[in-house]
């Protein structure tokens, strides 16, 4: 997988390079600010752009809906030290592939990476929590989007919302791996939506978690 990396602290752009490295993943090149994020992923189109909120010339809210809007393939993870539930929503709304915090240890950092090439979203369970309450306020549930989805794809949709990767599900279900993902895309396209994520709001909106589900 090849990384670009957009941070505008150049002591921990050095840093996550050589986590990266480290662990295998391709470099193929970092920026300091928001504008040279969008130049640079529009001429080296890399397969993954780890990208900070907070930088010079244009934020990386700004940066991501530009990249997005250009090349809706490449994935965005932010990599920031925002804690805020407005950026964190902002990003999801924007196509955002993850939201990790940079207080993250290494081995969760990666690991979270190493889930993005099997269609899972970078993004921690406390994040996600916090994602998903933001929604528990709507007094009014708004099913509708969900109807054009059969039943197992609805199973397969709580099993998301309530944290579970590709692989458990398939397990729980007694499904492959490949049949999973093949319900995942049909989930994606039905509800319009980009990610997991943004996918797991349409339950959580619907009430469709399990009144015994961890959360």
């Amino acid at each position: 997988m090849r990384v670009l990396v957009a941070d505008d602290h150049s002591l921990f752009r050095d840093g996550i390079i050589s986590l990266l490295e480290a662990a295998g993943f391709e470099v193929a090149g970092q920026v300091g600010d928001g504008r040279a994020a969008v130049e640079a992923a529009l001429r080296l189109r890399p397969d993954l752009i780890l990208m900070d909120i907070s930088m010079p010339e244009m934020s990386g809210l700004e940066a991501l809906r530009e990249i997005k809007a250009q090349l809706p393939e490449t994935q965005v993870v932010m990599l920031t030290v925002s804690d805020n539930d407005d950026d964190l929503f902002q990003a999801v709304k924007a196509g955002a592939r993850g939201y990790l915090l940079k207080s993250l240890n290494a081995s969760e950092f990666l690991e979270m990476l190493e889930g993005l090439e099997h269609g899972e979203a970078a993004i921690t369970r406390q994040t996600a929590a916090r994602l998903f309450d933001s929604y528990a306020d709507l007094s009014h549930p708004h099913a509708e989007p969900l109807d054009s989805l059969t039943q197992r794809e609805t199973d397969i949709l709580i099993l998301v919302a309530e944290g579970h990767s590709n692989k458990a599900i398939a397990q729980e279900l007694f499904l492959s791996l490949n049949t999973i993902k093949y319900h995942m895309r049909n989930i994606l396209q039905k509800l319009g939506v980009q990610n997991r994520t943004e996918a797991a709001t349409h339950a959580m909106r619907a009430g469709l978690l399990r009144s015994d589900s961890p959360r």
